[in-house]
Order: structure tokens, then C-alpha cells, then sequence
């Protein structure tokens, strides 16, 4: 589940969307324009450490298109981040918000840290030291960032404190992922994984499958992962593998009960990070097996919601027999060798940018009430989060059956055309 030396998503990210830009006829200019991100921003942060010793940690904010709306987009802390993984997540954000039809733009920001290592204080120097760098080039009307890998809703609140007291006064709208209470939204920590199943019901229903009589293997077990087993199991699938990363050993493990895991007993025994106890787990009734195992499970549906690259050209070929659906929580999970083998065995894929869009739909939605100063209660979110999802998933489908294509190109087909239809009207192209 760790990032790979030798992957490069940005390569990867660049060649899926010259693979759409070819077949939809985009002009040079404005291929070259939609490439690489519009601005981007290196800096340092230097932090006086617990021990009084000085340590520099090294940021990144990419801002890959603002055509359709200001830039939009996580924070992540990760020991391997790079520049390359930001300027790839941030292309897909510009995706991402185009094929949900939200005016936002794309954006990613990331530090080069590992939160499991420091404490809350030098976290916070780090929040702190990340605004001060770039509290002129972001903003409510330019650039909106908000939690991933490794950072929550009090990493926000830091961020905003600091820009707030830069600028002199309150902009609860810059920063999305806040606690409820201080701007945060209801239904916000289980936006990406219940937008997820919402697009999954979605794919059942056209692919005439009960969700009763199905089962699922997910890899992850972060919020993400857990709200698409909570609101799966409500629609009455059954998960019976969970994988994820154990930071003690330094390698991911798969937890395994061929009955069915317990939700509820499997957060009881998980640490803030989403790493479940084995010990515990074993005690429970849980066979412990390698990680990279949650793929060959014996399921329909598998539920690949941890880090890019997971489903490569190798490890595809280890999917079940049985497998019917790939219900993509994480951002780039399958490289294009293993996008090749999925459609060639007719394994009905949602893909990323489409699937996990419950997180950035809710991040507006957060970003909207922030902006009017008036809050709405969970069930409105939720219902409106179910209609953005469902609405965005069947025109996607919609395409890709009046196209004969597969799902993630129609998916990239409406996006892409929306966003050069933005810079075409504005005029840069």
C-alpha cells in the first residue's frame, strides 16, 4: 500500500488523458494547456522540533486548472510524497470536479512528513508553516484545500487560524474538512465512502445484481474504506476481507472471515491512522493473511480504497474468476496495463475520479454553507449528496453505453470536454 520507487503517477495521469484527448480530437493548445498544472508552488517549512533542534520539511501546492472554479483539492502528509504525485492528484481534481458537475477547479498540496513520528505540536507548526508559505496565492475564490493522507479535520482548523489571522478576519470557506461546529459539515467523514456506494447501488441496479447476494474485499481501512462498508452492509453485501497497513511491521496485512467482518469490531481494534490490531484481530475469529491477498478474494466486488497503483498490470491477473465490479475508492489505484485486462474480462469498473467524488462534492456543499453562514442538517447533505453522485454516475454510463466505451474514458470524455469548454469560453485557448 506504500508508494512504488519506480511508479510515476503523473506519467500515468498524463497518458490516460492523452489516450481521451486523442480520440476526442483536442487541439494542441489546448492539450498542452490541460497537461501540467497551471501553477504550482515548492517551499520550505523550517520547524523547531520538540527537542529544540531545527528540522526543514518540504511543501507542495499544485494548481492544475481554475477554468470552471477556484482550485480545490486535499493536503496529504506522507513520508513518500512528491511533486509528482501532487501534479498528478491535482489533474484529477480538475476531473473529478468537472464529471460531478461542481464549479471548482483542481488543486493538491502535500508535505513530505510522517504524522506517526511527530508530535500534535510540531504537527501544527508544520500546518502553520504550510499557510504561511502560500496565504497569498490560495483563498475562498481561488484555491480551497482541504484533509487527505494523513490529515483530519484539526490539521484544517490550524490552517485556517493561521490564514484568518494573516488576512485579519474570518474566511471559514477557505478550508473544507473543518470539525462540525467550526465550519465543518454534517455528513462530511462519510461523504467519499457513502458517494461510493451510491454509484455502486447504482451499477447493481444496471447490472441486475442484488446487493444482498453479493460479497466484497476492501483494501483500506482509513475512513474512506470504512464508510463504504458501513453504508454497503446497509444495503446488505457482505465484506468478508479488509486490508491495510500496519505501521509497526511496516508491511499491510489482510484480515479475512469468510462469515462476514464486523464493522463495528474491527474499528474497535483500529488506530487513528486505520491500522487494525492483529492481535486482537486473531482473538476475534480473523485469518491474517498477507496484504496483497485482498485482490485474489473469492467476491464480486472488489473495493480498492487505499493508495494509487494497487491494481497493476501484475497484480490484476490475481482477480477472482468471480469478480463482477470495481468500486474505486482510492485516487488511481489501477495503471492502464491493469485497465486493459479489466475491460477485457468485461469486469464493470467505476472509475476514481467518479467513484470517490463524495469527498470534494461534500467538501463544496461544506464550502457553500460556510459562505452563506447557514448550516444544513445531515439528512439534507446526504440527500443531496446521493443526487449529485447518482446523477453524475448515470450520465457517465449513459456515454459509455451510446459509445461502446469503457467506463473510466466516458467518465474522462465528459470531464475533459467540460474543462476545455471553460477555457474555450474564457478565451485562453
Amino acid at each position: 500500500m506504500s508508494h512504488s520507487g519506480a511508479f510515476n503517477p503523473f506519467d500515468m495521469a498524463r497518458s490516460q488523458f492523452d489516450k481521451i484527448a486523442e480520440s476526442i480530437g483536442l487541439d494542441a493548445g489546448t492539450r498542452e494547456l490541460l497537461r501540467s498544472p497551471m501553477r504550482e508552488y515548492h517551499f520550505s517549512i523550517p520547524v523547531r522540533m520538540d527537542d529544540g533542534q531545527f528540522k526543514v520539511f518540504k511543501g507542495f501546492r499544485c494548481q492544475h486548472n481554475d477554468a470552471r472554479g477556484p482550485c480545490k483539492g486535499g493536503i496529504r502528509f506522507h513520508p513518500q510524497e512528491t511533486v509528482d504525485t501532487v501534479r498528478a492528484l491535482s489533474m484529477w481534481m480538475t476531473w473529478k470536479c468537472a464529471v460531478v458537475d461542481i464549479p471548482l477547479g483542481g488543486g493538491k498540496g502535500g508535505v513530505i512528513c510522517d504524522p506517526h513520528n511527530l508530535s500534535p505540536r510540531e504537527q501544527e507548526q508544520i500546518c502553520r508553516g504550510f499557510v504561511r508559505q502560500i496565504a497569498y496565492d490560495v483563498g475562498p475564490v481561488t484555491d480551497v484545500p482541504a484533509p487527505d493522507v494523513m490529515t483530519n479535520g484539526q490539521h484544517m482548523l490550524w490552517m485556517m487560524d493561521e490564514y484568518e489571522t494573516i488576512h485579519r478576519g474570518r474566511y471559514p470557506g477557505w478550508i473544507t474538512g473543518k470539525p462540525v461546529g467550526m465550519g465543518g459539515s454534517l455528513g462530511r467523514t462519510q461523504a467519499t465512502g457513502y458517494g461510493a456506494v451510491y454509484t455502486l447501488r447504482e451499477a447493481l441496479k444496471g447490472l441486475k445484481i442484488d446487493p444482498k447476494n453479493t460479497t466484497g474485499s476492501v483494501q483500506g481501512f482509513g475512513n474512506v474504506a470504512q464508510y463504504c462498508i458501513e453504508l454497503y452492509h446497509k444495503l446488505g453485501g457482505k465484506v468478508i476481507s479488509v486490508a491495510c497497513w500496519d505501521q509497526h511491521d511496516k508491511a499491510s496485512y489482510a484480515f479475512r472471515k469468510k462469515d462476514g467482518v464486523d464493522l463495528g469490531q474491527l474499528r474497535s481494534i483500529t488506530d487513528r491512522f486505520g491500522g487494525i490490531d492483529k492481535v486482537k484481530a486473531k482473538e476475534a475469529g480473523y485469518e491474517i493473511l498477507p496484504g496483497d491477498t485482498w485482490i485474489e478474494q473469492d467476491v464480486d466486488i472488489l473495493f480498492p480504497a487505499a493508495m494509487e497503483n494497487q491494481i497493476t498490470g501484475e497484480s490484476v491477473k490475481k482477480i477472482g474468476k468471480k469478480v463482477k465490479v470495481v468500486v474505486e475508492g482510492a485516487n488511481g489505484p489501477s495503471t492502464p496495463e491493469a485497465d486493459a485486462v479489466l475491460h477485457e474480462r468485461k469486469i464493470f469498473l467505476i472509475p476514481d475520479f467518479l467513484c470517490n467524488a463524495g469527498g470534494v462534492t461534500c467538501s463544496y456543499f461544506e464550502q457553500v454553507q460556510c459562505n452563506m453562514n447557514y448550516f444544513w442538517d445531515e439528512a439534507e447533505v446526504l440527500s443531496k449528496l446521493d443526487h449529485k453522485m447518482t446523477s453524475a454516475f448515470h450520465a457517465v454510463r449513459e456515454l459509455a453505453e451510446k459509445k461502446k466505451l469503457y467506463m473510466r474514458d466516458a467518465a474522462y470524455h465528459i470531464a475533459i470536454d467540460r474543462v476545455a469548454s471553460a477555457c474555450r469560453q474564457r478565451g485562453w485557448i
